[in-house]
């Protein structure tokens, strides 16, 4: 796998950030806080989002202040191109994703969740596995090594991602000792079971079953005599009962009959008093009809008509010229109506509007009152940065002045300082070789004069007779001379330098200051400009104002004088008004004799018309009586037939033949009644005996259930047993695998870092357990090693660790890139020099595709393909990206 592209928008500390990403070694650069590692977590994001984030949420991506952010990656996989584009927005104070796409070759897949599984399956390993395979972490660098055993071996067990399987084989553990819960608790049921069988199997329930049966056969027998005994008393009670009840009935009609006469005599008497009642209501309403008839007469009078006995079309045309003349006069009230008050709003919206007006003048002129003095303020501060700028030039000339008699020209400062550094550093060099010549002479010297004390030459150790090698102390004596003298000389020179250089500084720290001098003058002019804009648009808002504010106070007194003229109108439509309301009362009462009028008519003829229904009444009441009269003779008679027909002996029979069956029917009941009560019992009793039959059958088919489960369970246990003690060799197996093959990569990847020091080879144990080795033999622990060896021994393991799970990925899939957060946080200079080593190692010697590493030390550039640096803007806190070129590159441009 290769990311080819990042671009970020609002995440983090990045406000618009777009990279792009080469094979070979990327070295991402930048002073300590200005935003590397968020490009990596940008990264982790875009693959995995949420599960990226650690303990953090979707709140602390978006850059603080914003509402939105985006990140989008490019990557190819296995030599596909891919694309992943995540965006937030603040909802309230939370952060939710609103689009989460993965472009495939093939397909383009939606959802947070649906994007994460597909990533997975693609890359074949989730968040934390991708992390812990291809990821060395900031301040990680030393951990493994201080570790204690047991933490070690935890650690490296999760990055090989061993550690699943010793949380597999706990869970089978946990799942053996619930199987062995469960089964113990089957077992005491299987037991208590088989208790419940031997206990209700020797009750002999057949037996008992048998024997109630024949019970219940006898009693039902006895139960059959008794009901065909009583069925025959039941016969003779019903024929007793029946004649009874005809003479009863007989009786009960008597009665009703007389109950009927004495009803139609009622109903007679009472016909009549309504016929007399009917006559009189008859006189009551002919002096009724009278009354309304003068009545009548006296309003006529009132009204004015063409006739003084007008019929009722005369008075109905009457009533509607007037109810049309009402109308006329409604609509004129309704139009008078909607004058006064459509005018007495508009008188009130327009006094409201000029109040509004005058307000609005007020208010402008108030603003441009306001205007007036922030434009006397602004002319002030404009005159004093105008001041401010003078000294700022002034400054900035005295500054410059000290170049006036500099051996070089402003600017020129800083490439002259490093000239005289590198000088210097020369002079030193030499200065110091010179002084080791020296104390090499003086030790030459101090051999060759204690030799000739012994009397042998100071060359070549001989005895110094007949030697020709006697001079050799004057010539090293010369030499030596020359030496101290070529040492004062260059002492000299080194001192000269110093002084040039302490100048040089002078003249950088010079620069700098103008430098900052025309950055404030520069401020100065900008702040300058932006207020003589200010100030200009200020002065055309003031007069605009001030003729606003003319323009509502005109617009305010018109709109009063029409108001004044408004208020005219309406006092002449209440005039009319008055007058309209004055003739519509006189046409309602008028109106209201009309309809008196005709409703007298009405009532007249209400009156003759009832008369006539009087009379009809006490023709159909007398009409009536004559047919209950009819009634009344014809029920006397029946009364008098049924009155003959009584037998007195035969009824008294019945009576005796009915108290007989009664009492046999209830000493049969009784009888029945006990034996339908023992049958019962006896029927208790079977069911009883079928129900503990059908629980012991139940109770078997339990206890074979309950068995069988058992059998289950032992199995059960048996395979989580297996399953533990398979979970916990695999895990010991693969460690060891894991081992081996761990043991040979970190060697090879130890010797190219090593490969000309004194450490000969590492052993690590089944418990990774770290042993180094001198090329003596002599065996060191890691925590022995200094603290820069420390750091590369971890990241050359991590790096082994690396290596060891992409050669283990499923199938054929690529690596992942190799990411190392801030190697050097404990290397020394020359560590450094061999953590460079290992990079290329890793991308030469290992063919990792890419590598990223982030960090701020310089000399890690050297080791660059490519080069990115990252800068943080102190005034907007906010991180930018710079593509730089690697040294050999710039070197090559140079030439």
């Amino acid at each position: 796998m290769r990311v080819d592209r990042v671009r970020l928008l609002n995440f983090k500390c990045y406000g618009d950030a777009d990279l792009s990403l080469e094979r070979g070694v990327t070295v991402v650069h930048g002073v300590n806080g200005s935003g590397k590692s968020t490009l990596l977590e940008a990264v982790f994001f875009a693959l995995y989002g949420s599960k990226a984030l650690d303990d953090r949420t979707l709140d602390d991506v978006i850059t603080t202040g914003e509402e939105e952010s985006e990140v989008e990656l490019w990557f190819t996989h296995d030599g596909r191109e891919y694309r992943v584009e995540r965006r937030l927005k603040l909802r309230g104070d939370r952060a939710t994703t609103t689009k989460c796409v993965l472009e495939t070759p093939t397909e383009t897949i939606e959802g947070a969740r649906d994007v994460r599984r597909e990533v997975t399956d693609l890359l074949r390993m989730d968040a934390e596995a991708f992390v812990n395979c291809a990821y060395v972490r900031q301040g990680e660098v030393n951990k493994l090594i201080h570790a204690s055993p047991s933490d070690r071996q935890d650690m490296i067990d999760d990055l090989l991602q061993l550690g699943a399987l010793e949380e597999y084989r706990e869970r089978a553990s946990d799942a053996r000792l619930g199987v062995k819960t469960v089964l113990d608790g089957q077992r005491e049921v299987l037991e208590d079971l088989q208790q419940q069988v031997e206990q209700k199997e020797a009750q002999d329930l057949h037996a008992q079953l048998n024997e109630l049966e024949s019970r219940r056969a006898e009693i039902s027998d006895e139960i059959d005599h008794y009901e065909t005994q009583r069925t025959q008393a039941q016969e003779t009670l019903e024929t007793a009962e029946d004649v009874l009840e005809r003479h009863e009935e007989t009786r009960e009609e008597i009665a009703t009959l007389e109950a009927e006469i004495d009803d139609l005599r009622s109903k007679i008497e009472a016909t009549e008093r309504k016929r007399e009642d009917a006559r009189d209501e008859i006189s009551e309403s002919r002096a009724r009809r009278e009354e309304l008839a003068d009545e009548r007469a006296d309003l006529l009078e009132t009204v004015a008509l063409e006739t003084t006995d007008p019929d009722e079309a005369t008075i109905e045309a009457r009533i509607d010229e007037l109810e049309a003349r009402d109308d006329e006069l409604a609509d004129e009230l309704q139009d008078v109506t909607v004058t006064i008050e459509t005018g007495t709003e508009e008188i009130e919206r327009l006094r409201e509007e000029a109040a509004d007006l005058e307000k609005q003048a007020a208010a402008a002129r108030d603003d441009a009152a306001d205007l007036t003095e922030r434009i006397d303020a602004d002319e002030e501060a404009i005159a004093d940065r105008e001041a401010k700028l003078e000294d700022l030039e002034a400054e900035i000339e005295d500054a410059r002045a000290a170049f006036d008699d500099a051996p070089v020209d402003f600017g020129a400062a800083e490439s002259h300082r490093t000239s005289l550094e590198a000088d210097r550093e020369e002079v030193t060099t030499e200065l110091n070789d010179v002084i080791a010549d020296i104390r090499t002479a003086e030790n030459a010297i101090e051999e060759g004069e204690r030799l000739l004390e012994e009397g042998k030459c100071p060359e070549c150790g001989q005895p110094v007779e007949d030697s020709p090698h006697v001079d050799v102390l004057d010539d090293r004596r010369e030499e030596l001379t020359a030496l101290e003298a070529e040492r004062e000389r260059l002492e000299a020179e080194r001192d000269e330098l110093d002084e040039r250089i302490d100048r040089a500084e002078e003249l950088c720290e010079v620069e700098r200051r103008v430098a900052r001098l025309e950055d404030n003058r520069e401020n100065v002019e900008q702040l300058l400009a932006e207020k003589r804009e200010a100030i200009a648009d200020r002065r055309e808002q003031r007069d605009q104002l001030r003729a606003d504010a003319d323009e509502y106070e005109a617009e305010a007194d018109a709109k009063r004088s029409a108001a004044d003229e408004r208020e005219d109108d309406v006092a002449d439509a209440r005039a009319a008004l008055g007058e309209i309301n004055t003739e519509r009362g006189e046409i309602k009462a008028t109106l209201q004799t009309l309809e008196r009028i005709a409703e007298i008519a009405d009532e007249r003829a209400t009156l003759e018309r009832e008369i006539d229904t009087l009379r009809e009444r006490i023709a159909d009441w007398e009409e009536m009586n004559d047919e209950r009269r009819e009634t009344l003779s014809a029920k006397r008679e029946r009364k008098r037939d049924l009155e003959s027909e009584f037998d007195d002996e035969r009824v008294e029979t019945a009576r005796e033949d009915k108290r007989n069956a009664e009492q046999y029917i209830e000493q049969v009941d009784e009888k029945l009644e006990e034996l339908e009560s023992e049958r019962d019992e006896v029927q208790g009793a079977i069911g009883g005996i079928e129900e503990k039959l059908a629980d012991l059958e139940r109770l078997r088919e339990r206890l074979e259930r309950v068995d069988a489960q058992c059998e289950h369970l032992e199995s059960l246990y048996g395979e989580a047993e297996t399953l533990q003690t398979t979970y916990g060799e695999l895990r010991a197996e693969l460690r060891q695998r894991n081992v081996e093959t761990l043991e040979r990569l970190l060697n090879e990847t130890f010797e190219l870092v090593y490969q000309n020091d004194s450490y000969a080879a590492i052993d690590l144990d089944g418990d990774y357990r770290l042993t180094v080795y001198q090329k003596d033999g002599e065996a060191l622990e890691p925590e022995q090693l200094s603290g820069g060896e420390r750091a590369l021994f971890n990241l050359s393991l991590r790096c082994a660790i690396y290596r060891l799970l992409a050669e283990g990925v499923e199938g054929t899939a690529p690596m992942p890139p190799l990411i190392l957060d801030e190697p050097t946080v404990f290397l020394d200079s020359g560590h450094v020099t061999q953590l460079v080593s290992l990079i290329e190692s890793m991308r030469n010697d290992f063919d990792v595709e890419q590598i990223v590493v982030v960090s701020h030390d310089e000399e890690l550039v050297g080791a660059a393909d490519s080069l990115v640096r990252v800068e943080k803007d102190a005034t907007s806190n906010r991180s930018r990206l710079e593509r730089g070129e690697p040294p050999e590159a710039e070197l090559l441009a140079s030439d």
